[in-house]
């Protein structure tokens, strides 16, 4: 009497990852900007009102343009250079703040950073009745929290002192400068590159994304320990 081999079932494949799930609340982010140049473009209107001049500091005047200028953009080439950062840095970002009242805390983080970029611009600037517009603050803010997540799949964050934070941060920081001297970068007239603004936002972005983090439910903040993908020598 013969019997049949036991086939052994096939193996089961995992599921295949969407090719893009960034969460909702990065979404809103970057489909704002484009959105309000839109706005901006389309309806007749002042917008520059609502701009920042640094010596509204001083002498008084709009002071929420340290708010509202980093919904206005110099046309859609500087728009949308910032909503192509916001691509890269925000979704990364999100993931640590997850649900409704992550959402929330994402994106007050973000316009956290638009609004100290845009102090620090102003204090450095303090006289200077130029108009500022752009959301590079806020955006370098997403790309300074986005470097402490470097090669970590788990949601936390690395040390401010880790090597790929200090060697990238410092690389950026080059390159900002370098831009805002020569004074050039695509979709911004020259001569008008905030550079100073991208460097508060970026280092601000870095500084409190631990705290905020923490403070608002997103992953355990911290964490040093080597890993596979860690430059070894």
């Amino acid at each position: 009497m013969s019997s049949e081999p036991a086939q052994t079932p096939p193996p089961t494949r995992p599921p295949s990852e969407p090719i893009f799930n960034a969460p909702l609340a990065a979404l809103l982010v970057i489909a704002s900007i484009p959105a309000f140049n839109l706005l901006q473009e389309e309806v007749h209107y002042n917008w520059y009102r609502f701009a920042f001049r640094p010596d509204t500091l001083t002498a008084g005047g709009w002071w929420p343009g340290l708010f509202t200028a980093m919904f206005l953009h110099a046309g859609w080439g500087h728009a949308l250079m910032n909503a192509l950062g916001a691509l890269a840095f925000a979704p990364p970002v999100a993931r640590l703040f997850p649900g409704l009242k992550g959402g929330l805390a994402f994106v007050g983080f973000y316009m956290a950073c638009g609004v100290v970029a845009a102090l620090g611009y102003g204090l450095i600037h303090l006289n200077s009745d130029a108009l500022m517009v752009g959301a590079s603050g806020a955006v370098f803010g997403l790309t300074g929290a986005a470097i402490r997540l470097l090669g970590r799949k788990n949601g936390r964050l690395r040390d401010l002192k880790d090597r790929r934070v200090v060697s990238t941060s410092a690389a950026l920081m080059m390159v900002n400068l370098a831009v805002g001297l020569i004074g050039f970068a695509p979709g911004v007239d020259a001569g008008g590159i905030a550079w100073e603004a991208h460097a508060v936002g970026y280092l601000f972005g870095l500084l409190a994304i631990g705290p905020w983090s923490k403070a608002f439910g997103g992953a355990a903040p911290f964490d040093s320990r080597p890993d596979s993908s860690d430059p070894v020598g």
